[in-house]
């Protein structure tokens, strides 16, 4: 349950331009109005970094967790153990996509973010099927399908299989599949008379294995000006940097026993979920929604692989392979096994109703988490190449091993529950035909129970053994019983029909989470209260061919709970060490929709920001006694570009013929915590042609990637102590890092019946 991850963020841009990426829009009461799935999460799914899962819609901050709701509620209560991507996937099964605002989301659900907001279909009256159908050139194979229908006058019924085979973009070798993902749904709805609303009963099983999560690192020779050069006979996206035989032994963090295993046997993910959805409306309009579900995931298992520094061997240093002497370049590798079991039942419910001028919703939600979860972790020494090979490594006593360091980086453990008991009112205020008031406020009863080992790591770290100093590792149980709050108000004001001004602010609070328990965690002085402050102000202009807003926006975000593994620079050694710090981001955004002339349409947004750390400083004493610091404090946050463009241009040739592309850059980032290295701007891109054959039949075609970029992307492994002073050192050194998906052809099909 690694915490130390960034995902490249963006700017909030103003209010309408950003949704309208996603093609849906806000509506008088800022939230979105709903569209048919067909297209409408187009951009939302092209995700540069993992084709599983939706892209980050970005606010600038680090994901505060969890971002796609399924009718209402969360698709998984927390991803930080069981993965979104292994229970939810964008399939036929959905009648509508959606997007909430910040704002939104932050009352109706506590996280500020853009989130997916996405809705299933429960069935019509008469037969209608959907199946689709995917592929790409390297051998992936996506079936989805789904039918549903009535049964009689009262009740319809749905069903839905989701089959995905993906080989990947290189042979994984030690599983057949880069992921194997299947997905069973199957529901009834019975309606109410006279259209009042309806009641459903909805089942959905879901089987996952994702071994492409883990093998998305390669190394490189980075050149000291931001780019890199490719280690010859090793392709990015197209080489695989995982071992090819899949044969490990850990120690168990439970027991302390030695065990062996394969890592295909490690990623299986399994859930079942039980789902029921009512709504009704009164005679005087007022309308009841009441959502619940409850979901088990007796297994919720994932693999984390990382690295360190990159070395040469001249084979006197010991190392062998095959039981020879070995001479060559080697990295030191990381491997993380994570085991979970969760569980939680999660309602909402809200009464909405128009009263004159007011747009009020009144909601509660109850959710309830509860997590068993444990990790181990282990150490190998690896050639660099396509399919390293796992080196004998000296162990200091005279014999070798292949895996060393057991649990001594950041292996986890915690068991517990957390509860969320929220009520919440939103009200939307049309004061005057030109002026409008939303505002909302969020109160939120939180408690969590779970057991923590405070204890740092070390090699042979479990639980019941004894530490170096004495100390007998057992788990301690921490409750906390805490109240959060989220408010929000936001002022647009029309000066013309076609030119306003708006501004918003948004608060949202939290206090630390079970999973960030599962490490050291906080310490009773380090729990302290999470805030994260937005606010944004700027201008629109709308007229019939050209829709841009120009926005102004600050966000924060106190007390960031960051587990770290710093590594000593040359070395192969490292150390996790718990930090907590702020994030603020000022940033300036401008976005607009042109429609030029007929048929055609440019969505296009430019975002300049300066996201820093505050308070962020940490020290390390490594075996040796070296001690080593790092000190963020004022620099921009890694993997976090200061210039970004996104262009979304498309053409209808014909009413039946569509063409379209997009385009985004991310412009300079940082790969390490002190702007010591850094990767020149990229762009990411994608573009297609979809084919109306009839009302029956969709074609397209998309490449994703066509510019086929290969650039690496991300943090650089081994890199968190370098600074600005040393970086000159490590021009043309070997190092390790995330990269791109590559050029990548794609088949669509859809058919209905």
């Amino acid at each position: 349950m690694k915490i130390n991850q960034f995902i490249p963020i963006l700017t909030v841009a103003a209010m309408m331009p950003a949704i309208a990426e996603a093609s849906v829009f806000i509506n008088d009461k800022d939230t979105v109005t709903v569209k048919k799935a067909e297209g409408s999460e187009r951009n939302v799914m092209l995700n540069a970094a993992d084709a599983t899962k939706p892209r980050e819609i970005q606010i600038g901050l680090p994901s505060e967790d969890v971002n796609v709701y399924e009718n209402g509620l969360p698709a998984v209560y927390s991803s930080a153990v069981h993965k979104l991507q292994y229970h939810w996937r964008s399939d036929a099964s959905l009648g509508e996509v959606g997007l909430m605002s910040p704002s939104e989301s932050a009352i109706r659900t506590g996280n500020i973010a853009y989130s997916v907001n996405s809705f299933n279909n429960l069935g019509q009256k008469e037969f209608k099927g959907k199946l689709n159908y995917h592929a790409n050139h390297y051998g992936l194979q996506q079936f989805d399908m789904n039918v549903s229908g009535g049964i009689g006058d009262k009740w319809l019924y749905f069903g839905n299989v989701y089959q995905v085979f993906d080989p990947g973009t290189f042979d994984v070798k030690f599983d057949e599949f880069a992921d194997r993902t299947q997905i069973y749904r199957a529901g009834l709805t019975r309606l109410f008379d006279n259209n009042k609303g309806k009641i459903t009963l909805q089942y959905k099983y879901a089987y996952s294995r994702n071994q492409g999560n883990e093998l998305n690192a390669a190394p490189f020779i980075y050149n000291g000006d931001g780019s890199i050069t490719e280690i010859k006979g090793f392709t990015p996206g197209l080489s695989s940097y995982g071992p090819t035989n899949g044969e490990i032994s850990y120690m168990d963090i439970m027991d302390g026993k030695m065990k062996q295993a394969n890592l295909r046997d490690l990623a299986d993910n399994r859930s079942h979920e039980v789902t029921l959805l009512t709504d009704y409306t009164f005679d005087n309009d007022l309308k009841w929604t009441l959502n619940m579900k409850y979901m088990n995931a007796p297994e919720a298992n994932y693999i984390d692989f990382g690295g360190s520094t990159i070395s040469e061997l001249d084979g006197s240093e010991g190392y062998l392979l095959n039981g020879e002497p070995y001479a060559g370049l080697v990295e030191g590798r990381r491997t993380w096994l994570h085991f979970g079991k969760v569980q939680n039942f999660l309602v909402t419910s809200e009464l909405e109703k128009q009263i004159g001028n007011h747009g009020l919703r009144l909601g509660i939600n109850e959710w309830f988490y509860d997590l068993d979860y444990h990790s181990s972790s282990f150490q190998w020494t690896g050639t660099v190449n396509e399919y390293p090979q796992i080196l004998s490594t000296p162990n200091g006593q005279g014999g070798y091993d292949k895996f060393f360091g057991f649990n001594e980086l950041s292996p986890e453990y915690t068991v517990g529950y957390e509860n969320k008991l929220a009520l919440y009112l939103t009200d939307n205020w049309q004061i005057t035909p030109k002026l409008k008031f939303y505002y909302g406020g969020r109160l939120e009863y939180y408690r969590m129970s779970a057991d923590q080992i405070s204890h740092s790591r070390y090699s042979g770290f479990y639980i019941g053994g004894t530490a170096p100093d004495g100390t007998i590792i057992a788990p301690a149980r921490v409750t906390k019983d805490k109240l959060n709050y989220a408010a929000t108000a936001q002022l647009t004001y029309n000066l013309t029909k076609q030119f306003g001004f708006t501004a918003d602010g948004t608060v949202a609070t939290r206090f630390p989470r079970i999973n960030e328990y599962a490490g050291t965690g906080p310490t009773e002085e380090q729990y302290n209260r999470v805030t994260i402050p937005l606010v944004r102000g700027g201008l629109f202009y709308k007229n019939n061919w050209i829709d841009l807003t120009s926005m102004v926006t600050y966000i924060a975000k106190t007390n960031n709970i960051d587990q770290q593994n710093l590594t000593k620079p040359g070395t192969t050694e490292g150390k996790t060490v718990l930090l907590i710090y702020d994030i603020q981001t000022l940033g300036w955004t401008t976005s607009a929709e042109i429609d030029p002339f007929k048929g055609f349409h440019l969505h296009a947004l430019f975002t300049y920001q300066k996201p820093v750390y505050k308070n962020y400083n940490a020290s390390v004493t490594f075996s040796d006694g070296t001690q080593m610091g790092v000190n963020a404090n004022g620099m921009i946050v890694k993997e976090i570009p200061q210039i970004l463009v996104e262009l979304d241009p498309s053409y209808n040739i014909t009413d039946d013929l569509r063409l379209w592309l997009s385009f985004r850059y991310f412009g300079k980032t940082y790969a390490n915590l002190q702007e010591a290295l850094y990767f020149n701007g990229r762009w990411e891109t994608f573009g297609g042609i979809n084919w109306k054959v009839n009302k029956n039949l969709d074609l397209g075609v998309s490449v994703v990637n066509f510019l086929n970029q290969r650039g690496a992307k991300g943090t650089i492994s081994g890199s968190e102590l370098i600074t600005k002073d040393e970086a000159y050192k490590y021009a043309g050194c070997y190092m390790s890092g995330s990269y791109l998906r590559p050029f990548t052809v794609e088949f669509n099909a859809s058919i209905k019946f």
